[in-house]
């Protein structure tokens, strides 16, 4: 309660609408059949949690945390998923799945924005990481923004465009480290990384921020540019600090993974060194810069709508849902 009151504190007027019980007179059951929904995902696709943080997370950095990333192709409509920051993004049938059984049981009553949020923490949690509550009453977007999508951090960026493209969106460099620590599982395709090996950026060198021995055993794994890889080669699968052990070890898999700590006298460093330190140290920041994340800009109140089909706005979508508020 009492990091719950710090957050209301943090961010003010704006997100006072978000409350961790929104749901709990509409929907009790809301967060056991989310991970009821998410445990059974990653028991048939084991990067099912990263593809579902990962949805989250780019529906939060593109006009806010509406669900707006998970509109498809429609009459007046074009998608987020066109972007260059979402090319390859996959999951959407895992949230159609999960948004079925939250359907089945409060039809019309929770958005596709907040199965998001809840659908990330219970992915993290699921796979030994952290746990937090959830602020719900965020309304689905009724439009998308493909430029927005455009812009969204690249895994080619050098650290200052990423910290510029976080603090936009009222984010620190202490976020930003500390959620970049997501990627302590999942994959990521070859192409994202494999101009890395030789002549980075025109230099006819591998890049010197690259542990020789780990590009070696990359180059064998990457078959071509859609081969997938771990992203942590020591842990792939469970979320832990490993992650900043591995950028202090130059094992970072992406130019903007590794710019965290091979950056001269970035402030990011000493972040690094911080949430590498100690599990909890990583879990504690990790909760606080997600609660901080997914209520950047959300609709709330009569704004946008509780979409059915999360692919789709009411109108082309099924019949609207209803107000719970």
């Amino acid at each position: 309660m009492a990091l719950l009151f710090f957050v209301a504190l943090l961010f003010g007027a704006s997100y006072a609408q978000l409350t961790d019980n929104f749901y709990d007179q509409t929907c009790p059951r809301l967060p056991n059949i989310v991970r009821q929904q998410v445990k059974r995902a990653i028991e048939t696709d084991i990067r099912a949690g990263a593809k579902l943080i990962r949805f989250h997370f780019h529906d939060c950095f593109v006009q806010g945390c509406d669900g707006s990333v998970l509109l498809e192709d429609a009459p007046g409509i074009d998608s987020e998923l066109n972007g260059l920051g979402n090319l390859g993004i996959q999951g959407l049938e895992i949230v159609d799945a999960i948004k079925a059984a939250v359907e089945s049981e409060c039809p019309g009553v929770v958005s596709c924005a907040d199965v998001l949020a809840l659908a990330a923490k219970q992915s993290v949690d699921v796979q030994g990481g952290p746990s937090w509550r959830v602020l719900f009453g965020r309304r689905d977007s009724r439009t998308a923004n493909r430029t927005g999508a455009d812009e969204l951090p690249s895994p080619f960026e050098t650290l200052e465009p990423l910290k510029k493209k976080f603090e936009a969106l009222g984010l620190d460099s202490t976020d930003l480290v500390a959620l970049s620590g997501a990627h302590t599982f999942g994959r990521s395709r070859c192409m994202f990384f494999s101009g890395r090996f030789s002549n980075f950026n025109g230099t006819g060198q591998p890049d010197p921020t690259l542990d020789p021995t780990y590009r070696q055993e990359l180059e064998r794994g990457c078959i071509d540019g859609e081969t997938r890889v771990n992203f942590d080669p020591t842990t792939p699968d469970t979320f832990d600090k490993n992650y900043y052990t591995n950028l202090q070890a130059n094992r970072g898999l992406l130019t903007s993974d590794q710019v965290l700590f091979s950056t001269p006298g970035a402030d990011t460093i000493e972040i690094v060194n911080r949430l590498g330190s100690r599990e909890g140290t990583f879990f504690r920041q990790f909760r606080l810069s997600m609660i901080k994340m997914g209520n950047i800009r959300p609709l709330t109140g009569n704004q946008g709508e509780i979409r059915r089909n999360c692919r789709r706005v009411n109108e082309l979508g099924g019949e609207a849902g209803h107000d719970v508020m």
